[in-house]
């Protein structure tokens, strides 16, 4: 029983967006040539225990400024509800959260020393706004770019760089496909939100413009995904073959439509909460495909 609580306070069903985010950096240098197993493996444990400790630290941290009491929670929105429910110690949460880390980040150190000191900035950007992401970047307007950031193009450039001992535009290019749409997956989650967030001090897009307008600006960032992933194809930084990522188009289509019409209903938004987790999902997870495909028109 003990070990399914602390299962459940790193927010698995989040999860699985490292894996296929990080993949994309690694297609690309595998495309190129360059590729090791067990350096593959080994990163994807850094930014998987990376994932889990700002999981865990937003949990902690909401719970102590009081908000996880306030917010309504959605399967995809507002927590895991462990602390909330007395399930787990909050110290203990936060140790756990903090070693989460600490490991990830000596694994980057690791990378940095065997591969190349030019990927320490990049270790350190993220593990400090990792911890600090819940208690101050949250605040000033900038969470969303910030784990949009994280999550899309220096996953994605650190992947690469592993493999590779350098950074290089096509993972770049390709790495902004997931920090468009994990930066929107925060954003449409602030949603139902909205008003707890308000009451702790948060500060967000959301907040300042209401749900009218961020409903359609929710529909420009997925838009502006598309269309990057059309100008990278033609600027030669992704391969033709990752036009396979406009099989989602459906999927955006129905989530934006949703968003728009649903943007004020707690109850009528959550189907498309759901939705636009499938899409970040499947998305990028095309992206890294697409990579990969070009492999087969050589």
């Amino acid at each position: 029983m003990g070990l399914k609580v602390w299962f459940t306070e790193t927010r698995p069903g989040f999860l699985l967006l490292t894996p296929i985010t990080y993949s994309i950096g690694l297609a690309v240098a595998y495309v190129e040539g360059s590729f090791d197993a067990l350096r593959a493996i080994l990163g994807l444990i850094g930014v998987i225990l990376a994932h889990v400790s700002i999981n865990v630290l937003n949990d902690y941290f909401d719970y102590r400024s009081g908000l996880d009491f306030r917010t309504k929670r959605t399967p995809f929105s507002g927590g895991s509800g462990i602390l909330p429910a007395g399930a787990l110690e909050a110290r203990k949460v936060y140790l756990f959260a903090v070693s989460c880390l600490a490991v990830g980040g000596i694994i980057g150190v690791y990378f940095a020393l065997t591969t190349g000191w030019l990927l320490l900035p990049l270790v350190a950007f993220a593990a400090v706004s990792i911890y600090f992401y819940t208690t101050h970047l949250a605040h000033w307007f900038v969470g969303e770019l910030i784990t949009g950031i994280n999550f899309g193009p220096l996953m994605a450039l650190g992947g690469y760089f592993i493999m590779t001992g350098s950074y290089g535009l096509p993972a770049l290019a390709a790495g902004v496909v997931p920090g468009i749409l994990v930066g929107t997956l925060l954003f449409l989650n602030e949603f139902p939100d909205l008003e707890a967030d308000r009451e702790t001090g948060r500060r967000n897009a959301v907040i300042s413009l209401g749900l009218e307008i961020s409903s359609k600006l929710y529909a420009l960032f997925i838009g502006s995904t598309y269309a990057w992933i059309v100008l990278s194809i033609l600027l030669r930084l992704m391969p033709p073959t990752a036009l396979v990522a406009f099989v989602t188009l459906p999927l955006g289509i129905k989530a934006v439509r949703g968003v728009l019409r649903e943007h004020s209903s707690f109850e009528g938004l959550i189907p498309y909460l759901g939705a636009n987790v499938m899409l970040v999902l499947s998305l990028s997870g095309m992206v890294s495909l697409g990579i990969m495909l070009s492999l087969l028109f050589r």
